[in-house]
């Protein structure tokens, strides 16, 4: 699955809850769920680890569909030429 086919499968769950609930909101939940990202990669399992990793990526969409943000614009705008300070991949930056 690419980015941008996850990013319309997310639209098409949760956006009318989301988008109504708004930005604010859809950040906090967006927060615990990191908070729950580091404990799972702190005292997890594996499982948790993907779990969680997976909340965390569709609450991050969520908030760029709220906000009209095409993640995979997004990601080529700023990477797609290697490290955004020093250009290089792998990153030279000390």
């Amino acid at each position: 699955m690419t980015i941008q086919e996850f990013q319309k499968l997310i639209e098409d769950i949760y956006f009318e809850k989301d988008n109504g609930r708004g930005l604010d909101a859809t950040f906090l939940w967006f927060i615990e769920e990191v908070g729950e990202l580091a404990r799972a990669l702190k005292r997890g399992t594996r499982e948790d680890q993907i779990e969680e990793f997976s909340d965390v990526l569709a609450w991050l969409t969520t908030m760029a569909n709220i906000q009209g943000i095409d993640l995979e614009e997004a990601a080529k705008l700023k990477y797609r030429d290697g490290c955004p300070k020093c250009g290089h991949t792998p990153c030279r930056c000390p």
